[in-house]
C-alpha cells in the first residue's frame, strides 16, 4: 500500500494487486447528509446524481458509453459522511475510468433543467424507500438517536427540501464541500504506477478551492428513543439499538466477533434461536454503525405482529446470556479472517477499504495488520465490551408496522 500526496494536497492511495487483470477507480470525498443543514438536505445525494447528468465535455449517454464499451462498470453512492464514484475495468482501460471519473468532478453541468427532472426522480426514490419498510425502519431509529443533529438527516434529503434546489445553489454547495484537503483517489488492482501518477496529478492534482468555508460538524449525542411509524403492513419491523463504537475504536475487532456471534449470519445465535428454534421470523440479524464520533449497534427483525413482545423478550434474553467459551471464539476469528481476507480478492473491494480506511481515519491497514488485530481479540475484551454496549436502560427502538407506541413502550418496561 502506498499514500501519495497530489501537488493540489488531494490523497492518493495505491494498492497493487498484479494477479488480478482488472483495476478499480474510486474518487471518495468526505461529505455527506451530515454536513448539510435542515434546508438543504438531500443535496450531497443530489449532486452524487448530478454528476452523471453530462460535462462540458461528454452528454450522460456518453459517460455511461465510455464506460460500458469496455466492459467496465461505473456508479456512485452517498453516505452520512461520504461519497464515493468508481469504476472497475480492465486494467488497461484504467485511463478512461481516470478522463470519466476527473471530467465528472470537475466538468458538470448543473442545468436547471436537469436538475428539474432529478428532483423529480429522487422523489421517486424517497417514494420507494417509505414503501421498503425494512430500509425505513432504520431511518427512523437513526432520525430519532441523534435528535437535531445532521448526522440524524436521511441521506435522500425530504420531497420539500429536495424541491427548494436549483443548479446554482447545488453548484455552490459542491464548490465549497468537494475540496482537494477532503479527497481521496483511491486505486487497488493491478496498473502501472508511473502511469496512475501521471494520471491522477493531471486529472486531480489541479482542482480549484473555493474561499467560503464548508459548515462546521457538531458532535452528536445518543439519546435513548422509542419510535413508531404506523403502516398497514403484513409485518413489525423492529430495531433495537445500543450505544456503540466509534470509527477507529481499537474496539472494533472484539465488536466484529461479537457482532459475529451474536447475528452476523446464519449460524449467529439470534438468527438459530429465532428462526430455526422458534420460526419467529424470516429475517433477523445484528450489525454495527460507525461514525466519526459516535456509533450504534442494531439488531433487525421482521415478523407477525403478534409476536412483537415474544420476540423483544427474546432478543433481550439472548443479549443478556452472551458468553463464548474459547472454542467459539477460535472459530469466530477465523469466521470472521476468512470473510475479510476473501472479500479483498477484488480490486473493487479492496479499493473500496482503503479509500474509506484512509478518508475517515487518515490511515489504512494491511490485511496481515487486522489478521493480527483478529487474533488479539481475548474473551475479557469480549466481556467487558458486552457489558459496555448492552446496557438496557440507553436501549432504544424504532418500528414500522400495526403496532402502537404506547403498547410497544409496555412490551419493553419489563426488558429496560
Amino acid at each position: 500500500m502506498e499514500l501519495i500526496k497530489l501537488s493540489n494536497g488531494t490523497r492518493l492511495v495505491l494498492y497493487e494487486m498484479p494477479y488480478l487483470r482488472s483495476a478499480a477507480l474510486g474518487v471518495w470525498v468526505k461529505n455527506g447528509s451530515r454536513n448539510e443543514l435542515r434546508m438543504n438536505n438531500g443535496i450531497s445525494h443530489f449532486i452524487e446524481h448530478m454528476l452523471f447528468k453530462g460535462t462540458k465535455n461528454r452528454t450522460a449517454q456518453q459517460l455511461a458509453d465510455e464506460v460500458d464499451a469496455v466492459g467496465g462498470q461505473i456508479n456512485a453512492y452517498t453516505s452520512k459522511e461520504y461519497t464515493c464514484y468508481h469504476t472497475r475495468t480492465l486494467d488497461e482501460h484504467l485511463d478512461i475510468s481516470f478522463e470519466v471519473l476527473s471530467d465528472m468532478r470537475f466538468n458538470s453541468n448543473f442545468d436547471d433543467a436537469e436538475v428539474k427532472k432529478e428532483c423529480n426522480v429522487i422523489a421517486e426514490e424517497i417514494s420507494m424507500y417509505e414503501d421498503l419498510p425494512d430500509e425505513l425502519v432504520h431511518d427512523i431509529l437513526q432520525s430519532s438517536l441523534w435528535q437535531d443533529n445532521s448526522l440524524g438527516y436521511p441521506i435522500l434529503g425530504t420531497k420539500d427540501s429536495i424541491s427548494q434546489m436549483s443548479g446554482q445553489s447545488i453548484k455552490q454547495y459542491f464548490d465549497v464541500n468537494y475540496r482537494p484537503e477532503n479527497t481521496i483517489i483511491s486505486v487497488a488492482g493491478r496498473f502501472d504506477r508511473g502511469f496512475v501518477l501521471d494520471y491522477a496529478e493531471r486529472c486531480f492534482g489541479g482542482a480549484p478551492v473555493a474561499e467560503e468555508k464548508p459548515n462546521t460538524i457538531r458532535k452528536a449525542v445518543y439519546t435513548p428513543c422509542v419510535t413508531v411509524k404506523e403502516k398497514d403492513i403484513e409485518q413489525v419491523h423492529l430495531v433495537f439499538g445500543f450505544p456503540s463504537l466509534k470509527v477507529g475504536s481499537e474496539q472494533a475487532y472484539t465488536l466484529a466477533i461479537l457482532n459475529t456471534v451474536l447475528g452476523g449470519g446464519i449460524s449467529s445465535r439470534l438468527f438459530q434461536k429465532i428462526r430455526e428454534e422458534h420460526g419467529l421470523a424470516y429475517s433477523v440479524y445484528s450489525y454495527n454503525a460507525s461514525y466519526t464520533d459516535v456509533g450504534v449497534f442494531g439488531v433487525y427483525a421482521a415478523l407477525n405482529p403478534a409476536e412483537t413482545e415474544k420476540l423483544i423478550n427474546m432478543v433481550a434474553q439472548e443479549i443478556k446470556n452472551f458468553s463464548l467459551t474459547e472454542e467459539q471464539l477460535v472459530r469466530a476469528k477465523e469466521q470472521l479472517k476468512s470473510n475479510y481476507v476473501m472479500g479483498l480478492e477484488s480490486s473493487l473491494n479492496m479499493m473500496s477499504a482503503i479509500g474509506k480506511s484512509q478518508l475517515l481515519l487518515g490511515r489504512v491497514h494491511t490485511p496481515d495488520e487486522i489478521i493480527v488485530k483478529i487474533n488479539a481479540v481475548t474473551l475479557p475484551k469480549i466481556e467487558e465490551l458486552k457489558h459496555q454496549i448492552f446496557d438496557f436502560k440507553r436501549m432504544s427502538l424504532s418500528a414500522v408496522g400495526c403496532v402502537n407506541e404506547v403498547a410497544l413502550r409496555g412490551m419493553i418496561a419489563n426488558v429496560v
